[in-house]
């Protein structure tokens, strides 16, 4: 029996949940003191280079028919693989578990219950979407999505022409035009290691690939909008408190539970994508409902609160990458040349795996083909 695709307007669905985001709302808010005219500007600039990328990763998915990990076998082999599957797993159970806990912490702004209560709801509405698949959420997505829209566009609304109003925030210098872009460019660049997973299954490659990367910037972008008319316009930057100066209490409520729901949703089946990579004996389902369920244990015991101090930048340190990337910031986003301290770090780093990989390759020569 051949398999059930996924049709153009099912993944649209898909990625409009994904781009209907507390975390594009909350990006959004960071963009206010460009003020509306240069803040949207690199919204636009920054999804229009990180759509143009999500797009490309996309349609290598879809050609082949391999979710992004076994596309990873096509460069590094299957061997080679293995680590990016197991680095993905790992950050997509910290996602989930960050993405949880936001939107736990929100909807308890708005109503008190306790925020491991909303962690439990959260992720119990996680594990029924992974439940009903992918290719068998019809209605029940198309209902949520639509509903989603309509609640958006009320919120929208609200924001840019209600009776709502502060005193103007004012452009203070604390974000540059290049840092704007960097932010904007950072939420679909986050889908690059997922978007595959999803239009593997399309029945219409090319045109479910546009459709999604579309879909997902549109909407990603007026989100955008969203936070940062409410930081404008409410002069606040907490969701639980935007949707309470709006005006909105269970419409409010909705927005945030379901947005975390179906953003949230990638992470965890994604993370079970990704196990299969691993081991073919996995279940990807079963183990993305486990990661569901360990993102939202780990929402509960271990918020992202307590995640603070110089240990957490000792810990980013480690990573060889850091350097590279404060660098390319200085430089691209700051407008600075790097000190002298760290052309040389950069550039010891950079010979010292030069030489190590040189060495791997010299032992490894002969069974090199055996990684590709």
């Amino acid at each position: 029996m051949e398999k059930k695709g996924t049709s153009v307007f099912s993944n649209g669905l898909i990625w409009f949940g994904a781009g209907v985001s507390l975390a594009e709302i909350l990006t959004g808010t960071y963009f206010a003191p460009l003020g509306f005219g240069k803040a949207m500007a690199a919204i636009l600039l920054g999804h229009l280079i990180g759509g143009l990328m999500m797009f490309a990763a996309g349609m290598i998915g879809a050609k082949e028919r391999k979710s992004a990990m076994e596309t990873v076998k096509m460069s590094f082999g299957e061997r080679g693989s293995l680590l990016f599957a197991v680095l993905n797993v790992l950050q997509l159970v910290g996602w989930t578990a960050i993405m949880i806990y936001d939107g736990a912490l929100a909807a308890d702004g708005v109503l008190h219950t306790g925020i491991w209560v909303w962690a439990i709801i959260i992720g119990a509405l996680i594990v029924v979407w992974i439940f009903v698949g992918l290719t068998n959420l019809g209605k029940l997505n198309t209902v949520a999505m639509t509903a989603l829209f309509i609640l958006s566009l009320v919120l929208f609304k609200v924001i840019f022409f209600g009776n709502v109003s502060v005193a103007p925030i004012v452009d203070d210098g604390s974000l540059t035009f290049g840092a704007a872009v960097e932010l904007a460019v950072a939420m679909p660049l986050s889908w690059l290691p997922l978007i595959s997973d999803y239009t593997r299954e399309a029945q219409k490659p090319f045109a479910a690939t546009l459709v999604s990367v579309v879909v997902y910037s549109l909407v990603s972008i007026f989100m955008y909008m969203i936070g940062m008319g409410a930081a404008i316009f409410t002069g606040e930057y907490d969701i639980a408190q935007i949707m309470l100066k709006t005006g909105f209490g269970v419409v409010g409520l909705l927005i945030i539970v379901f947005s975390t729901v179906t953003t949230t949703f990638l992470d965890a089946y994604s993370a079970g994508v990704s196990c299969v990579s691993i081991s073919a004996k996995i279940k990807e389902k079963w183990a993305a409902i486990v990661v569901a369920v360990i993102g939202t244990v780990a929402a509960i015991i271990y918020p992202m609160d307590i995640v603070e101090g110089t240990w957490v930048m000792n810990v980013i340190r480690l990573n060889p990458m850091y350097y590279f990337v404060t660098y390319f910031r200085d430089v691209v986003t700051n407008g600075t040349v790097p000190g002298l301290k760290t052309n040389l770090l950069c550039m010891g780093i950079s010979l010292l795996f030069l030489v190590l990989g040189l060495w791997v390759f010299k032992k490894k020569q002969d069974r090199f083909i055996l990684f590709i």
